[in-house]
């Protein structure tokens, strides 16, 4: 489908105008053109970056992901910066995508220096103005660079900040009883890149990142011992015990400014949920009741937490939420079986697991999305924005990491050996 638009352009004295403010240039001839605009699906036209033989097909692939249609194809130029589209802004308009990526890669003192901008293609505006990157010469560095750039781009086209330059942890299980090797494992938000951090004759459960990105807290279960919680750098290094205390110590939560973790342990009877420091000492007991309360998680803004409870009877689980100011404690899921809550970035929403199946509700607890049956006691994880989730699943025997978009964008997934479990998603870095 096609329609027929009559176009008044201003061409100015001087061509280069056509990006700037018409303010000290000569009186505008008018020129009438007839034209068609196709009706587009892709809302950005992608130029590969001049110069650039690595970040490009990653910038794209990001931005494919995402609720916005991204095209690299039957482009009629391509520009390395706006300066280059002064006399031909016509012929991209003529496309009726409304946006444009272009940039260029150059070498500085050793380093990788990408400049590149978004077009706002109807008034030949750069949004923002020109961006500037850089990176080592590396393949780690510029392929988080190019993460970085996609969740730019698309900040600047949505006014949401992207989700890409985020990593996933997640725990690869092979073989079982005394048997069973599992590897905590961390990969780009692309599915690529994954490299093991940790590997244990046992089993690990509930890993969980620092709000910098930098360290992951997770509960190991050797043979014949308890769960215990370890915190462990990502950059390398040993793994430091947390939790040298008898009982079952399992699923950490970092508070949002890193220092303190949240945790459930039965050291001291029934589980119950206490908050400790992030480095270690004594633990602080928040819970006492005589059911089990356990998978706790901070709210965004450090104020509360919810966690799972089974005091309404035995396999009720139901989750409430507890407030430091006043020792509150309120329920949130309305009913049925209901753990493994985890906030979004935002606080507005409660990934958890209902029954067998992946789901959302809303701080409230009303249910506002239904992922499916996964398959595996899993619940989802958000991204960084909350635009999107990532989830574990068993698809024909095989372990599945599934990336699922909430706004429309593409859903992929990532299969891996054995069983997979409880992916999830850091922040971006600052």
């Amino acid at each position: 489908m096609r329609i027929h638009k009559k176009l008044c352009l201003s061409l100015l004295a001087s061509t280069s105008s056509l990006l700037l403010a018409p303010s000290v240039f000569a009186a505008p001839v008018v020129l009438e053109l007839d034209y068609e605009i196709p009706v587009q699906q892709n809302q950005v036209a992608f130029v590969p970056f001049a110069g650039d033989t690595t970040l490009s097909s990653i910038v794209l692939n990001d931005l494919s992901k995402t609720e916005l249609k991204v095209t690299s194809q039957n482009l009629p130029q391509q520009p390395r910066s706006s300066s280059e589209l002064a006399g031909t802004l016509p012929v991209w308009q003529s496309m009726g995508i409304p946006y444009l990526v272009v940039g260029s890669t150059r070498s500085n003192r050793g380093k990788v220096v990408t400049d590149y901008e978004v077009i706002d293609i109807k008034s030949g505006r750069v949004i923002e103005g020109k961006q500037s990157l850089t990176a080592d010469n590396n393949k780690e560095s510029m392929r988080y660079a190019a993460h970085v750039i996609a969740d730019k781009v698309y900040e600047l086209i949505t006014g949401i900040p992207g989700d890409f330059s985020g990593r996933i942890a997640y725990i690869e299980e092979i073989g079982t009883g005394k048997e069973k090797i599992s590897r905590l494992k961390v990969m780009d938000a692309d599915g690529e890149n994954a490299k093991t951090i940790t590997e244990v004759a046992g089993s690990i459960f509930s890993p969980t990142w620092s709000p910098d990105g930098n360290r992951i807290a997770y509960s190991v279960q050797r043979d014949k011992s308890y769960p215990v919680i370890y915190v462990q750098s990502v950059s390398g290094g040993g793994a430091t015990p947390l939790t040298p205390f008898p009982g079952s110590n399992l699923s950490p939560s970092f508070s949002p400014d890193g220092s303190k973790i949240l945790f459930s342990s039965s050291f001291e009877g029934s589980a119950d949920i206490y908050e400790m420091s992030a480095s270690g000492g004594t633990p602080r007991r928040i819970t006492n009741w005589p059911s089990s309360e356990v998978q706790p998680n901070y709210a965004p803004d450090g104020k509360s937490f919810v966690f799972v409870s089974d005091r309404a009877g035995f396999n009720k689980p139901r989750i409430y939420r507890y407030e430091f100011g006043s020792g509150r404690t309120t329920q949130v899921s309305s009913s049925g079986y209901a753990t493994s809550p985890q906030f979004s970035s935002d606080g507005s929403q409660i990934a958890f697991l209902s029954g067998r199946s992946a789901a959302i509700m809303n701080s409230g607890g009303a249910v506002t999305a239904n992922l499916g049956n996964t398959g595996i006691d899993e619940a989802p994880s958000f991204s960084p924005n909350g635009k999107r989730v990532v989830y574990a699943s068993k698809q024909g025997g095989k372990g599945v990491l599934t990336i699922k978009s909430l706004n429309g964008g593409e859903s992929f997934g990532k299969s891996g050996q054995g069983t997979i479990r409880s992916p999830v998603w850091s922040a971006s870095p600052k």
